[in-house]
C-alpha cells in the first residue's frame, strides 16, 4: 500500500465557502507541499481528513482505509506540527511527553530521548518558555517518537526565522529518507517548498488549481512581459494579466502560443510565489 492520502472530489459546504470537488493523492516517502493563501481552505482540509469535521461529498482515505473507520489504526500512524501550541503552557517538555505518550501504540521512548538530546529541546523547561522554534522542534520530536507514517504540517515555518527555517527543511527531507514518510505541507511560504516538496496541490478558494509533481510545474509555467496591451484581456493563454509600469505581465502554461501570438519581451521561469499569486490576480480580474 504505497496511497497514504487519497482525496476523490471532496465536497464540503458552509454559508460562505465550499471545497469543491478537490481530489490529490500522497504516496510514502514523498512530500506534499498543500498552497493557497489565507481562506483558501487549507485548514479546513486537514480537519476533514482528520475526521474533526464532516464531509458532504466525495472520498477520503488514508493508509487505504476510510478516513472516518479505523480511527486507532489511522491516529496512531498520524503525527501532526502546527504552528501554535495546543499543549498547556505550565506543563515541561518530560511532562508532556509523560502526558501524551499513553495514547499511542508504538510510542518510543529511546527515540523521543535521542531527537530531544538532538534538538537541545530542555527537558525540563515550561512549554510557555519555549521559542517557537523549540516549540515546533518539540511537536516534530513527538510525531517522530511514535512512528508516525505520515506527518501533517500546518504552517510549521510561519514566524520562524530564517535560519531556523532552513535547519526545519533539512531535517524535514531526512526523516523521509531515512523513514519513508510522507509528509503533508500545507503553508503560504512557498519559497520552502521549492528546496522539499515532491509534489505541489494548490487551491484557491476552495477549488483545486492543480496536484502535480513540483518538477512538472516547474518546466510548465513561465512568467512574460509584454511591452504592449494584449489583444484582450480575456485572452485564456495569459493568467492574472496586470499592467506593472510600462509592461504587461502574466504566467503561462502555454509560452510557445504565447510567443507567437505575442512576441512578448521576455519569459523568465515562474517561481511557486509567481504562479499562486498570478493565480490569485486571475481570479480576482474575473470577479470585475
Amino acid at each position: 500500500m504505497n496511497s497514504v492520502i487519497e482525496v476523490k472530489n471532496l465536497y464540503k459546504k458552509y454559508d460562505d465557502f465550499a471545497l469543491r470537488n478537490i481530489s490529490f493523492k500522497l504516496q510514502k516517502g514523498k512530500v506534499m507541499g498543500f498552497i493557497g493563501p489565507n481562506g483558501a481552505g487549507k485548514t479546513t482540509m486537514i480537519r476533514l481528513m482528520m475526521n474533526l469535521i464532516r464531509k458532504d461529498g466525495g472520498d477520503i482515505r488514508l493508509f487505504g482505509y476510510p478516513h472516518d473507520k479505523n480511527q486507532k489504526y489511522i491516529k496512531n500512524r498520524v503525527g501532526f506540527v502546527y504552528d501554535q501550541n495546543f499543549f498547556i503552557e505550565e506543563l515541561s517538555v518530560k511532562m508532556c511527553k509523560a502526558m501524551i505518550a499513553p495514547f499511542y501504540d508504538e510510542w518510543d521512548d529511546d527515540l523521543f530521548n535521542y531527537y530531544t538530546n538532538r534538538f537541545e529541546l530542555p527537558l525540563n523547561r515550561q512549554i510557555k518558555n519555549l521559542s517557537q522554534g523549540m516549540k515546533t522542534k518539540l511537536y516534530l520530536a513527538i510525531a517522530l517518537s511514535h512512528h508516525a507514517q505520515l506527518i501533517i504540517m500546518d504552517e510549521p515555518t510561519s514566524g520562524l526565522d530564517p535560519v531556523f527555517r532552513e535547519e526545519l527543511l533539512k531535517i524535514i527531507r531526512e526523516i523521509v529518507n531515512v523513514y519513508n514518510v510522507a509528509i503533508f505541507f500545507s503553508t503560504h511560504i512557498t519559497a520552502d517548498l521549492e528546496k522539499i516538496a515532491d509534489e505541489i496541490t494548490f487551491i484557491n478558494k476552495g477549488r483545486l488549481i492543480f496536484s502535480e509533481r513540483t518538477e512538472v510545474i516547474g518546466r510548465s509555467f513561465q512568467k512574460v512581459m509584454l511591452d504592449h496591451a494584449p489583444f484582450s484581456t480575456s485572452d485564456n493563454l495569459l493568467i492574472g494579466l496586470h499592467k506593472s509600469g510600462d509592461y504587461y505581465t502574466a504566467i503561462t502554461n502555454q509560452f510557445p502560443l504565447v510567443e507567437a501570438k505575442y512576441r512578448p519581451v521576455s519569459f523568465v521561469r515562474a517561481t511557486l510565489e509567481d504562479i499562486m499569486l498570478y493565480h490569485i490576480e486571475e481570479d480576482r480580474r474575473c470577479l470585475l
